[in-house]
C-alpha cells in the first residue's frame, strides 16, 4: 500500500506541472439510499428540489442508470474501482471491524485521478472498510472527513440489543477518530461546508471531490434551518436540505468561475430502503427496493451537469452504470486505466449526446457474493431463480422504526420488457425466444469470467478483496 502511495505522489508531482486550463474538475455527489423516484424532476411528492431540478434542466438526466449491486458497501466499491463488485471479492455492507476492503493492488478513483496531478477528497461516508489500511487516505484520497459506514451502524440503532451489538459511531478527519456519535443534524451542512471549502482552496488546479452524504440513510436527522419545511414530514426536509447541498456546491463553482471545466454528477449508491415507510424514499414505480435486483434496488437516479458540453435539458435512456464511471473519469483526464481488468466502460460518448452512441451493451446483475441473478441489454431483462427479500408481504414501519420483511423465491425465469413494463410485472419469456437466449448467451460467458454461486460455477477471474493484516 505505501509503495502505491509513493508512486502516485510521484506521478502527481510530475504530471501537475503540464496543466494549463485544459484538464476537467470532478464533483460526485453519491447519496445515500435514494430512490428513482426521489427527486422533483422524476415525480417526487411533498417537497421540492429545485437545485437539483436546475442542475437537470441544464444538464443531462439519465434514466437507466444501475448500481454495481444494490447495497451500500458493494455499490461504492464498483464504483470507486470500475469493475462489478464480485470481482473483486467484495460484498454486501462493511461494518464496524470488519476484516475486509479493497485490495491494495485494486486502483480507486482516488489513485486514478491523482496520476494526473488532482488532489481529491472525499466528505461523508465510506464503507469501504474501517481498518487503516482501508480508510481513504490509504486509497488515493488527500483529504477526508465523515463517516466509516453506516449512519445507523451505532448504538441507538432501534434494533440495538435484540439484532445488533453496534460500538459508538466515529468521526473521522484525516485517519484520526475526533468524536463518536455526533449530532447526524450537522452531517449535511458540514461535509457541505468542507466541500465548498475545498474547491475554493483547488480553483487554481485540478481537483476531484468526492461528496458522499450520509442521508437520507436512517436514523433521518436535519438542521433546524429546514426542519419542518416539507410536506412529507422529517424526509422531505432531509431531502430539501440535500438540494440546498447541492445548490451551495453549483453556486460555488459559479462565483469561482469553475462551470466550464467541472463535470458535476449527482446519483445514489442504491434503491430506497422502503419498510422504513415515512422514512424512506420512492423507487418511483419501480419493482422492490434496495437489496434485491430488481430495478428498485439497483436503478438509481442520476443527473450530470458539465456547462457548455453537455446540452442543456437532455435525457439519456441509454444503459449505464456507476461502474463506468471510473472508465469515464480516465477518458476525460487521460489517465491511464489500471493493468488490472475492470467491468466498466467510458460513457463520455452519452455525455456528449454523440448520435447512436451506445457503449454499454448489457449489464449483468450480481448480489451477495456471486449470485449471478438477472441480465439486461438495456431492453429486456432476463432473471433467473433466487430467493430476494420482499418488501410487500407486511406493512411498513414508520417514524425510524423497520417494518418486517419476508423473502420470496423466483422458481423459473422469468423475463421482462423494460420499455413497456419497467415496473417488470408481466413475463414475456415465451413471447421473445430469441432476446432470451441472446441474454443466456452474455449470462454464460459471464458465468465462464466470474462465476455464479447459484449454478455452482467457479469462474477463473475472480480476485481477492483486501483483508486486515494480523497485527
Amino acid at each position: 500500500m505505501n509503495n502505491k502511495l509513493l508512486l502516485l505522489s510521484a506521478a502527481s508531482a510530475f504530471s501537475v506541472t503540464g496543466f494549463a486550463a485544459d484538464y476537467t474538475n470532478i464533483v460526485l455527489v453519491n447519496l445515500d439510499d435514494v430512490g428513482y423516484g426521489d427527486f422533483s424532476c422524476n415525480g417526487a411528492y411533498g417537497y421540492t428540489t429545485p437545485n437539483i431540478d436546475r442542475m437537470a434542466g441544464e444538464g443531462m438526466r439519465f434514466t437507466h442508470f444501475l448500481a454495481g449491486q444494490p447495497i451500500s458497501g458493494a455499490s461504492r466499491a464498483g464504483l470507486l474501482t470500475g469493475c462489478y463488485p464480485n470481482r473483486i471479492g467484495f460484498a454486501g455492507a462493511p461494518g464496524p471491524g470488519s476484516k475486509y476492503g479493497i485490495h491494495p493492488e485494486e486502483m480507486t478513483m482516488g489513485e486514478l485521478l491523482k496520476q494526473k496531478g488532482y488532489s481529491t477528497a472525499i466528505f461523508g461516508k465510506w464503507h469501504l472498510g474501517d481498518a487503516e489500511e482501508f480508510l481513504p487516505l490509504q486509497n488515493g484520497f488527500d483529504e477526508y472527513y465523515g463517516l466509516p459506514y453506516s449512519n445507523d451502524m451505532w448504538p441507538y440503532h432501534p434494533q440495538q440489543g435484540e439484532v445488533f451489538n453496534f460500538p459508538d459511531l466515529p468521526t473521522y478527519d484525516g485517519n484520526k477518530v475526533v468524536g463518536y456519535n455526533t449530532d447526524q443534524s450537522k452531517f449535511t451542512t458540514d461535509y457541505t461546508t468542507r466541500s465548498v471549502n475545498f474547491i475554493k482552496k483547488n480553483k487554481n488546479k485540478p481537483f476531484f471531490l468526492y461528496l458522499a452524504h450520509s442521508m437520507p440513510h436512517v436514523p433521518l436527522a436535519v438542521s433546524d434551518k429546514f426542519k419542518g419545511k416539507s410536506e412529507q414530514g422529517l424526509y422531505g426536509d432531509v431531502m430539501m436540505e440535500i438540494d440546498w447541498s447541492i445548490g451551495e456546491i453549483l453556486k460555488t463553482l459559479r462565483e469561482q468561475g469553475l462551470e466550464e471545466n467541472t463535470l458535476v454528477i449527482l446519483t445514489s449508491d442504491n434503491g430506497p430502503w422502503t419498510n422504513y415507510g415515512n422514512h424512506a424514499g420512492s423507487a418511483g414505480g419501480l419493482r422492490e427496493a434496495k437489496a434485491t435486483t430488481f430495478d428498485g434496488g439497483n436503478r438509481i437516479p442520476c443527473i450530470m451537469y458539465w456547462k457548455g458540453k453537455i446540452q442543456p435539458g437532455t435525457t439519456c435512456n441509454k444503459l449505464a452504470s456507476n461502474i463506468d464511471l471510473f472508465p469515464t473519469f480516465a477518458e476525460i483526464s487521460g489517465a491511464p486505466l489500471p493493468v488490472r481488468k475492470i467491468d466498466g466502460v467510458s460513457i463520455l460518448s452519452l455525455i456528449k449526446g454523440e448520435k447512436n452512441a451506445n457503449p454499454r451493451e448489457s449489464f449483468v446483475y450480481y448480489y451477495n457474493k456471486n449470485d449471478l441473478e438477472a441480465v439486461t441489454d438495456g431492453m429486456f431483462k432476463l432473471v433467473f431463480p433466487h430467493k430476494y427479500v420482499t418488501y410487500g408481504a407486511y406493512e411498513p414501519g414508520n417514524d425510524g422504526q423497520p417494518g418486517r420483511l419476508t423473502s420470496l423465491e423466483l422458481l423459473k425465469p422469468e423475463m421482462y420488457d423494460l420499455r413497456r413494463d419497467p415496473g417488470e410485472r408481466y413475463n414475456v419469456i415465451t413471447q421473445y425466444p430469441e432476446e432470451a437466449a441472446k441474454l443466456m448467451k452474455i449470462t454464460d460467458q459471464k458465468r465462464q469470467e466470474l462465476g455464479d454461486n447459484l449454478t455452482r460455477m467457479k469462474g477463473n477471474e475472480r480476485r481477492e478483496p483486501g483483508l486486515v493484516k494480523n497485527k
